[in-house]
């Protein structure tokens, strides 16, 4: 019985002191592979930070009602490599975005392309053989 108590005790405590293990998610359980979506509106918010950025967008639609969308970027050491920055966006910026769609077909979008109102462009997550 004294095994049997010392078992639960030992199991107890791994549980208790490990470590949460944090997966990430890859882009094809969460995305279609086709940059197939493009929202235009106003940019409410930017957060430049790990493990991904996040853009939020709200979009107007023909209707004249609104909707919010929510635009995941890469990881900001990626992101500086293609040329973006903490002051990349801004709330009250018109932007057009091409993205990946979310397979739950949310609001929900990995960005490809940001196109601001004056012609400027930053890239995201070009399209590679992975994604497929």
């Amino acid at each position: 019985m004294r095994a049997r108590y010392r078992l639960i005790g030992l199991a107890s405590a791994a549980a208790m002191f490990s470590a949460p293990a944090g997966a990430h998610h890859s882009f094809a359980a969460h995305y279609l592979p086709d940059p197939s979506v493009t929202i235009t509106g106003v940019v409410t918010e930017y957060r430049f930070r790990n493990p991904h950025g996040l853009i939020f967008v709200e979009v107007r639609n023909e209707d004249r009602t609104t909707e919010q969308w929510r635009v995941e970027t890469n990881a900001p050491t990626v992101l500086r490599r293609r040329g973006w920055s903490e002051a990349s966006l801004h709330a009250g910026d018109a932007v057009t975005i091409v993205g990946y769609p979310a397979r739950d077909g949310s609001n929900y979008i990995r960005v490809y392309r940001v196109i601001f109102a004056d012609g400027r462009e930053l890239l995201g997550q070009p399209p590679s053989a992975d994604q497929k």
